[in-house]
């Protein structure tokens, strides 16, 4: 998928976001800058949260209400070390699960989870979605079903 600009991110996280259920985790790549914050704005825009979306970068984990709990963690700073956080109180703590950097953890993620990577190209920006497990396998079908 592509998006010519950061409206364009968000309305694609928006999409994602009303397909989102409870217990279901999104891994985020991409350099900094690529917009891994701004998709997950409009992602919290899906799940009906109003507060505004901050990147957890320097707090690890931010928690937002809505239609379902989102779980928006940073953990580029606790590489190669996830028992420094309680992973699973927000893995299986019943809302959705956003992690910026998760391919870190390695061996510490969940067997089934969304992953995406964006990748800046010009204006725009290339994102190549990675499905682990059947219900990641779902949910791309379900978001290209609605392009």
């Amino acid at each position: 998928m592509y998006t010519k600009n950061e409206e364009e991110l968000r309305a694609l996280g928006e999409r994602l976001g009303h397909l989102l259920q409870k217990d279901d985790v999104l891994i985020l790549t991409g350099e900094l800058g690529a917009g891994k914050t701004t998709f997950t704005k409009g992602l919290a825009k899906g799940l009906d949260i109003r507060q505004m979306i901050k990147s957890p970068t320097y707090t690890i984990v931010r928690e937002y209400e809505g239609r379902l709990p989102l779980y928006h963690l940073d953990v580029y700073r606790i590489e190669g070390d996830a028992d420094s956080i309680d992973l699973d109180e927000f893995l299986f703590g019943g809302g959705v699960t956003v992690i910026e950097w998760g391919h870190l953890l390695g061996e510490d993620l969940p067997d089934s989870y969304l992953e995406l990577e964006i990748l800046k190209e010009a204006e725009g920006r290339c994102l190549h979605f990675t499905a682990h497990g059947p219900r990641a396998e779902q949910l791309i079908k379900e978001l290209h079903d609605g392009v």
